[in-house]
């Protein structure tokens, strides 16, 4: 995969910031950050991604609920989700998945 585009979804701005600044400073990575459901399906309508990486906030309900809109606009977009910590974490989940696809 040349680059991977990264849709990221949590609630907490101050996070979403951060995941922003370490998506986007990754050399194969890009992505944007939102921090609403409503804000995840209409940019998911916008562009295709690679990965929705559900962030701190959303409930399970609102996960299942956002995974399955985002299915039906986007069929292989995969689906991970950040359990928080730094950089060097974060990039190693979203390596790590990336390896068992």
């Amino acid at each position: 995969m040349e680059q991977l585009k990264i849709l990221a979804a949590g609630k907490n701005k101050d996070i979403m910031t951060v995941i922003d600044r370490l998506i986007n400073t990754h050399e194969n990575w890009s992505g944007v950050t939102v921090t609403t459901t409503e804000e995840a399906i209409d940019t998911a309508k916008e562009a295709r991604y690679d990965l929705l990486l559900i962030c701190a906030g959303l409930s399970s309900v609102e996960e299942k609920e956002l995974t399955e809109e985002l299915h039906t606009l986007q069929p292989n977009l995969r689906v991970m989700r950040h359990y928080g910590g730094g950089s060097g974490l974060l990039e190693s989940e979203i390596q790590s998945y990336l390896k068992t696809i």
